[in-house]
């Protein structure tokens, strides 16, 4: 088992550089410098588990991802490169907004990427945003406006969408699975890839309810 944990943490290691190398982007590290009870720090999700999420068919060219918690990029830049999706990023903390900026500069896929610096649960869903992207960027309290900003959306102009949550927390999964509007439509295993058995360590996805 030890020589597995290594040997995955060092394929992943060199997953996330080559990826950034590729991308022409710089999206590693984490960084809590300026988060609270409400935002939480800013930690990239894995390239693997972004190439499941690529590979699984449900984005694809026209479609528009909206990843909530941007950070410094990596999910829109990512996406945009391997689907050809529009994506939207939108990041409270401004110095971590300027850096995607940055990485826009240089980045592969810029043409097809946008930034937003703001409060995910006041921001209008734009109408034609029909995916949506969390790794656990806020708190439950934020995240119930922010759903109740996508419904709202979809009520104004109905679309099929997709809500996908990596390692969602416990407290996220209760919020959702209580939203009448929403339903759980399938689950993206990526524990294997990180050479243990955590099952947090997946894509939980949710549609919004035709009926709903």
């Amino acid at each position: 088992m030890g020589f597995t944990e290594d040997y995955s943490r060092g394929a992943m290691a060199y997953n996330e550089s080559t990826w950034d190398k590729l991308l022409h982007i710089k999206t590693s590290g984490r960084d809590d410098s300026n988060a609270d009870l409400y935002c939480y720090p800013y930690e990239p999700t894995p390239y693997g588990v972004l190439e499941r999420l690529a590979n699984s068919g449900l984005i694809r060219k026209g479609d528009v991802v909206l990843d909530y918690g941007c950070g410094k990029g990596r999910v829109g830049f990512f996406l945009s490169y391997q689907t050809k999706a529009r994506t939207i990023g939108i990041e409270y903390d401004e110095r971590i907004y300027e850096s995607a900026l940055e990485n826009q500069k240089t980045a592969v896929s810029r043409g097809k990427t946008e930034f937003i610096l703001g409060r995910a649960e006041y921001y209008k869903v734009p109408p034609e945003v029909n995916r949506f992207y969390f790794f656990n960027p806020f708190s439950v309290e934020i995240l119930r406006k922010v759903i109740a900003e996508i419904i709202k959306s979809c009520n104004e102009n109905p679309r099929e969408i997709f809500l996908f949550f990596y390692y969602p927390a416990d407290a996220y999964l209760t919020c959702l699975m209580s939203a009448a509007e929403l339903e759980i439509y399938d689950e993206i295993v990526c524990g294997d890839l990180f050479g243990g058995d955590d099952h947090r360590e997946e894509i939980v996805i949710f549609s919004l309810k035709k009926n709903g």
